[in-house]
């Protein structure tokens, strides 16, 4: 599926859609870039909100007069692909096959929890449990990350990195969720093993934190960590991730998000899961992480910092292929 589907002879147009909150934006333009991989396409991003009156309306109530002015424009010609994702999407992408008169295919990421079958495909996670004839489900989520993307990231940060002793230990910290808490002294207590861990194989330690990170927890992992060769990344200046992991041997990530998690699998390294304070039943969060486990991708961390290896994980590339295909099966 290297060429154009058969029948084209100019380059797929594509919309990526959403409220533009990177974190799901990322799967969506994730996925369109690698659709963008296998044939010609233009990629547009197209971020829209609703009027502050209109927002919490239910998806089905919402018409495409209550967007917010600020909102980009979302008008002929139509593109052949829209990649939709989040709630604030939903009213949009089960109109635009009609607007377009057939022409669009849309395909939404996540779980839309509406109107599951409007959609030409919903890209899910496998964790999530969903089915459908539309349905094609991934492990994790579709993102950006591939080794080239890497690669092209990491000569920015050079001086920073070099010299740094090996192993380059990469710790993606998240942070409170509706699943997960991160305490300060839990915090402090994963800082001291990830320190007991770094120390004894002589490595360097490369750190950021999520948004979502308590200041708490952020000071107490920051106090026990700083005395270690390495760099905790404090929010200022370009974000490193993308060098962090193309240099990383090992890379620990915190069981509180999909994405870090799935980006962390994509990169062949060692993944290593910190728990954090349940607030709830694990629930798609362990049936995710069985997932990267049985791909011999993750492991719970358990103090050491043993190395393996295993195939990268290549969803987003799969998926994409995916999309192709069944644009091929409806023309």
């Amino acid at each position: 599926m290297g060429a154009a589907p058969q029948g084209r002879s100019n380059p797929l147009s594509i919309w990526v859609v959403s409220d533009g909150r990177a974190g799901i934006e990322n799967q969506a333009l994730g996925l369109a870039e690698a659709v963008q991989r296998l044939t010609p396409a233009d990629i547009a991003v197209k971020r829209i909100r609703w009027r502050p009156l209109f927002d919490r309306l239910p998806s089905a109530w919402k018409t495409s007069a209550m967007l917010d002015p600020s909102s980009d424009k979302l008008t002929p010609p139509w593109p052949d692909l829209w990649i939709a994702t989040g709630r604030a999407t939903l009213p949009l992408s089960v109109r635009v096959a009609r607007w377009s008169g057939g022409r669009t295919f849309v395909v939404q990421t996540q779980d839309p929890r509406w109107a599951l079958g409007r959609f030409g495909m919903v890209v899910a996670p496998a964790h999530d449990g969903l089915s459908g004839d539309n349905v094609f489900e991934i492990t994790g989520s579709p993102h950006r990350i591939t080794p080239a993307r890497l690669a092209e990231a990491a000569p920015a940060f050079a001086d920073r990195l070099a010299g740094l002793p090996h192993p380059h230990v990469a710790v993606l910290v998240g942070g409170r969720s509706k699943a997960f808490d991160l305490p300060d002294a839990h915090a402090a207590a994963l800082a001291d093993q990830i320190a007991r861990a770094v120390d004894a194989v002589g490595g360097s330690l490369l750190l950021t934190f999520s948004r979502r990170t308590p200041e708490a927890a952020r000071a107490a992992i920051t106090a026990r960590l700083s005395p270690l060769p390495g760099w905790i990344w404090d929010g200022q200046g370009d974000n490193p991730l993308f060098a962090f992991l193309n240099a990383a041997d090992h890379v620990l990530v915190t069981e509180d998000s999909a994405n870090m998690a799935t980006e962390a699998a994509s990169t062949g390294k060692p993944v290593h899961v910190l728990p954090m304070v349940p607030l709830k039943p694990a629930g798609k969060f362990a049936r995710l992480h069985a997932d990267l486990r049985s791909h011999g991708a993750a492991r719970p961390f358990d103090g050491a910092l043993t190395p393996w290896t295993y195939e990268p994980l290549a969803e987003t590339d799969r998926a994409a292929r995916a999309v192709l295909e069944a644009m091929a099966a409806q023309a």
